[in-house]
């Protein structure tokens, strides 16, 4: 998985949302909700890194399986945020345009791999 276009996206979309949880912390005084998105939204690269070391097929399905669920989580925390006003549509329409990008990529590499077990 070396430099995988998926790896990189989810490192590129991780500091969107850093900088995002940060802006919100200092110029909204929000400090729970963005915590929580900063949580999600950096864990979905986090375990797509892990499963680039994944000890089996079955490993690695699990480890981007869980990015998947941490991907579902961070849109989630930006529909709150968006609907509560801690952010602007603008800014919610971009980040929520580029989760579901990772969340389509996510699917297809698991069910690749899935299709691959199957063979076997």
């Amino acid at each position: 998985m070396k430099e995988s276009i998926l790896k990189n996206k989810s490192y590129d979309f991780a500091i969107l949302i850093v900088k995002t949880c940060k802006s919100i912390s200092e110029h909204q005084r929000e400090f729970t909700l963005s915590k929580q998105l900063l949580k999600s939204g950096t864990s979905i690269g986090a375990n797509i890194r892990e499963a680039e070391f994944a000890q089996s097929n079955k490993d690695f399905i699990n480890k981007m399986s869980i990015a998947l669920k941490e991907a579902s989580e961070t849109e989630y925390w930006l529909s709150l945020l968006k609907d509560t006003k801690y952010i602007e549509i603008k800014c919610f329409n971009s980040l929520i345009g580029y989760n579901q990008e990772l969340i389509k990529m996510l699917v297809s590499t698991i069910n690749t791999m899935k299709a691959k077990l199957n063979n076997f």
